[in-house]
């Protein structure tokens, strides 16, 4: 499929591709859109709003996306240590993206 393509075509498919790829985490959507609604969260507070998620499967999430760029992690010297994360301005930007998706399921009623 992908040969009969000019190669403006293929990039726009591979970045397209690279985009999606953020969200094929199962937490990934979920930790985004929380801090969209809320800025600044702690790990435990994030824990408590995504409900059944176990501790793993958050830390390894909040790490892939501090990895790509899309949220900060700052640690605060306190006994125990205070851990705040928020989306960086790639990851608000993002929010559009997600925004976009939204209207276009909603114009075109995809449903699960």
């Amino acid at each position: 499929m992908l040969k009969s393509l000019d190669k403006e075509q293929i990039n726009c498919i591979e970045s397209a591709h690279s985009a999606v790829q953020l969200l094929k985490g199962k937490w990934t959507y979920y930790v985004i859109i929380e801090l969209l609604m809320n800025d600044i969260k702690r790990f435990n507070q994030l824990k408590s709003s995504l409900g059944n998620v176990n501790t793993k499967a958050l830390t390894d999430t909040l790490r892939f996306l501090e990895g790509k760029g899309m949220l900060i992690r700052t640690v605060y010297p306190t006994v125990p240590a205070t851990v705040e994360y928020e989306l960086t301005l790639k990851g608000k930007d993002f929010g559009r993206i997600l925004q976009q998706m939204k209207d276009w399921n909603d114009k075109w009623e995809i449903k699960e």
